[in-house]
């Protein structure tokens, strides 16, 4: 079970790593701004935090930007220490996450599908009294 004060936490780094990738701060040139992170795991005893990440980009542009991200581990985690002004910092552990992209081409699919036969994506059932 996450604790309340590990939420917390997660969701501020999400939030000041999202940032910094905004903002370009991370100089490794395999990050760029396509990145996003979707998640944030603090363990429980708040020494290791696992990102993920996504991209709309293709699989291998995310692939390279997670490896930047862990090249530029120690400059974000400094980065973070002085953001969130924390006692220890957690240890960053980056993962590539593909689920929202996956998602986006799944959905354009289904839109392709739709407009092809002429009809629409959803139907709504009306009740039939006998």
């Amino acid at each position: 079970m996450r604790s309340y004060r590990g939420e917390r936490l997660g969701k501020l780094i999400q939030e000041k790593l999202g940032t910094l990738i905004v903002e370009g701060k991370v100089k490794d040139h395999r990050v760029d701004s396509f990145l996003s992170i979707t998640r944030v795991d603090v363990s429980n005893d708040l020494s290791y935090a696992d990102i993920h990440v996504s991209s709309f980009k293709s699989e291998d542009c995310l692939l390279r930007g997670v490896e930047g991200l862990e090249s530029a581990s120690g400059f974000i985690q400094a980065k973070l220490s002085s953001l969130l002004h924390l006692r220890q910092t957690p240890r960053l552990r980056f993962h590539a996450d593909s689920g929202p992209r996956e998602a986006f081409l799944l959905n354009q699919k289904i839109d392709e599908v739709t407009h092809a036969t002429g009809r629409p994506a959803c139907t709504t059932h009306t009740r039939v009294d006998a």
